[in-house]
């Protein structure tokens, strides 16, 4: 049998296109990468939902013709939309493969693969995996840690990363917020008489940065993200850190440290005033659509869940995001700790979740 002719559908997220780009790699055979970029309108605003191509601009874009793939591999609302335009022009002969939770309906896609903080229903084309499936290059990393070597080597061991996110519903970042990192830095110098190391990021509020540009013990290092920075130690640190710090809204962070074999610490952020309510909803999302099928109970609860996932049209429980099961799954296979704690060694075997995707979309043409 020939293999299926398969594009991957690329945007202008590169952590969206690294998790598609680790499954395509994969694959036993080639695929063909088609670039989609949004028409400046569509770049941050969003576009409603429809197979569509009037949101991206076609003439930057790499070109979509026949002849039509037997398989896209994509992630995000908008290349999403790009994938279900394609499947239609090919007759509904094209499988659609996406990475991560759906706008739409589950049931408009093939195959959806999407990682344990995300909560959807066991239904029928729906993978679920432990971890995403962002992975940072080892010789990208390489490559700045030799650009950053000689800053590092002055440096009071042990370095301690302070990865900083930004404010992600059901969290707030605040200067409480600040004023504790603040304390976790003062932390790392007295307890570990080592060096903190601060970065924050795109998300990260004002306010925030503010309280750490001025607040930073002189002992500490700080990065101030702005577009365009040349100089970001992001990837370096990765490389040279002996701890990780993340804050609790920036899973992907905490995954790349994970698959770098760093020792990752996990920053606990608060609710706000409308979070606890919002947890409830998310930890009740997790019970009903855990895929877990062991017993009568475990069937009922299934059947409920695909009634709720069909009746949810504004998807108040579908395709939910629980970052406390997330940070606790860590902290419970030993992948990370809480900040404050002891950092420990990632040991033992990481999640197969790569190979459980590549036998699932195997599956989809052996099945005919």
């Amino acid at each position: 049998m020939p293999h299926p002719r398969t594009w991957v559908i690329l945007s202008d997220k590169l952590g969206d296109n690294g998790q598609v780009e680790a499954i395509a790699s994969a694959l036993p055979w080639p695929c063909e990468r088609k670039q989609v970029l949004m028409l400046e309108r569509y770049v941050q605003g969003k576009p409603r939902f429809r197979p569509s191509l009037h949101h991206i601009d076609r003439e930057r874009s790499d070109p979509l013709a026949a002849p039509w793939p037997d398989l896209i591999l994509t992630m995000g609302r908008r290349p999403a939309m790009v994938a279900l335009w394609v499947r239609q022009q090919s007759g509904d002969k094209t499988r659609v493969v996406l990475v991560g939770k759906p706008t739409s309906r589950m049931l408009d896609f093939d195959l959806i693969i999407s990682s344990a903080e995300k909560h959807m229903p066991a239904l029928a084309n729906y993978l679920p995996i432990t971890l995403p499936l962002m992975r940072i290059k080892p010789e990208a990393v390489a490559e700045a840690v030799q650009q950053w070597q000689a800053r590092f080597d002055v440096l009071p061991k042990p370095i301690v990363a302070i990865m900083v996110g930004g404010a992600t519903s059901p969290f707030v970042m605040n200067k409480q917020v600040a004023e504790e990192l603040l304390a976790t830095a003062r932390w790392v110098i007295d307890d570990l008489g080592g060096t903190p190391y601060v970065s924050t990021s795109r998300r990260t509020a004002p306010v925030v940065v503010e309280t750490l540009r001025d607040g930073l013990p002189v002992q500490a290092e700080f990065f101030e993200w702005t577009a365009g920075a040349k100089d970001n130690p992001y990837r370096a640190l990765l490389g040279v850190a002996d701890g990780v710090i993340v804050s609790g809204d920036s899973i992907s962070m905490m995954v790349e440290a994970i698959y770098l074999r760093k020792p990752l610490a996990i920053f606990a952020l608060p609710y706000g005033w409308l979070g606890h309510l919002d947890q409830l909803r998310r930890s009740f999302a997790r019970w009903l659509f855990n895929p877990e099928k062991k017993t009568r109970r475990d069937a009922i609860r299934h059947w409920l869940a695909r009634a709720v996932f069909y009746l949810d049209y504004f998807t108040l429980l579908s395709s939910t995001r629980d970052f406390r099961y997330f940070h606790q799954m860590l902290v419970a296979r030993g992948l990370a700790v809480w900040s404050g704690q002891p950092f420990a060694e990632v040991g033992g075997e990481l999640p197969e979740d790569i190979s459980a995707a590549v036998t699932r979309i195997e599956a989809l043409f052996e099945q005919g």
